[in-house]
């Protein structure tokens, strides 16, 4: 006779109350898919917007479109520009990805903000001058972020390692 084991315990959005369980997730697949698959797509944009990589301005340059043109305060842009540079990296290893995932979160919602009078496709053959793109991308963005908010890291991250250790001592 065999008997039917539980899976050990994770996270869930109702049990985010301690450090060790914002850290904790399952060794599951999906969760590790869309955290790199997001990770892998904000990258350009951050290191265009920080570091003129890719045909960007870098950061003066994006600091001053996004103060000047979008008319967003000076904090808050820079925070976006830090936080899209350095949320793929904490991503890609697994460090801090519910908060890293929710960080996007923010910057999309603003990226939506600017891009919502544009419609919702974004500017597939290129028959739109540059920054009349849709939403669409910011609501991909969004989808893959709630994934990792809500389910943590997923398999082969830091945080679920380090959220191990930590019970493990205890």
């Amino acid at each position: 006779m065999s008997t039917i084991t539980r899976p050990a315990p994770y996270a869930t959005p109702g049990s985010l109350t301690t450090p060790v369980a914002l850290l904790d997730s399952r060794a599951a697949v999906a969760p590790f898919v869309a955290r790199v698959s997001l990770a892998l797509l904000m990258f350009p944009h951050g290191a265009q917007h920080a570091l003129g990589w890719f045909g960007g301005y870098g950061f003066r340059g994006t600091l001053g479109w996004m103060t000047g043109t979008l008319g967003f305060p000076a904090p808050a842009a820079a925070l976006a520009i830090t936080v899209e540079l350095l949320a793929p990296f904490a991503l890609l290893l697994g460090f801090g990805s519910r908060l890293a995932a929710l960080g996007l979160v923010g910057l999309m919602l603003g990226a939506i903000s600017t891009h919502v009078a544009n419609g919702f496709f974004m500017n597939w053959f290129g028959a739109l001058k540059a920054g009349s793109e849709g939403f669409e991308y910011h609501l991909f963005a969004i989808a893959l972020a709630a994934v990792v908010v809500i389910d943590g890291g997923g398999a082969l991250s830091v945080d679920r390692r380090l959220a191990r250790a930590v019970r493990s001592e205890r």
